[in-house]
């Protein structure tokens, strides 16, 4: 009688692709080949963190960011140097540097050294040294500014007058 191999129907182990075997976890201390991988490697290869995510914010300030679908709303936002909005905020605040994203929108008062618009600002905004509007963004509200920029598709409508208050810190 004739027995059957027991490998009979099993894959040869050098014969499967990458795609029939499991994907490492980021950090799982392995990459691709499954050879060990040094922790503080990983970076934009394999999807980890990037230098601009664990790097501080430029000139050690403060830097608060308020990612996609994330809604921030009846705060006032006191000693952040720079806000980058990509979900909605409703606040009141004083910074230096605010960069609102194509999908990011603003809602309130705030007080800005310079502003970057690709998104959405209505309320109040002073910007005391450079107010940028990107062509996909859109301002509306009471707007005061020292300089301004406005790209070809950039909205800018209301109230709006020149001549911002000069910043504190640059008075100091």
């Amino acid at each position: 009688m004739a027995t059957q191999s027991p490998f009979f129907g099993k894959r040869d182990r050098d014969t499967d692709s990458l795609t029939s075997r499991p994907a490492p976890l980021v950090g799982s201390g392995t990459n691709l080949s499954g050879s060990p991988v040094n922790p503080s490697s990983l970076t934009a290869q394999q999807g980890g963190l990037t230098a601009a995510a664990t790097a501080p914010a430029k000139e050690g300030g403060s830097k608060l960011t308020v990612g996609p679908n994330i809604k921030l709303k009846g705060v006032e936002i006191t000693d952040c140097d720079t806000l980058v909005v990509e979900g909605l905020v409703e606040a009141t605040m004083d910074s230096r540097l605010m960069q609102i994203a194509e999908q990011g929108e603003f809602k309130g008062s705030a007080e800005i050294d310079i502003a970057e618009i690709r998104g959405v600002f209505d309320g109040n905004l002073t910007v005391r040294e450079k107010l940028v509007i990107h062509s996909t963004g859109k301002v509306t509200g009471k707007i005061r500014y020292g300089k301004i920029v406005i790209e070809e598709g950039g909205q800018l409508s209301g109230e709006i007058s020149f001549g911002a208050k000069p910043s504190l810190q640059a008075a100091a």
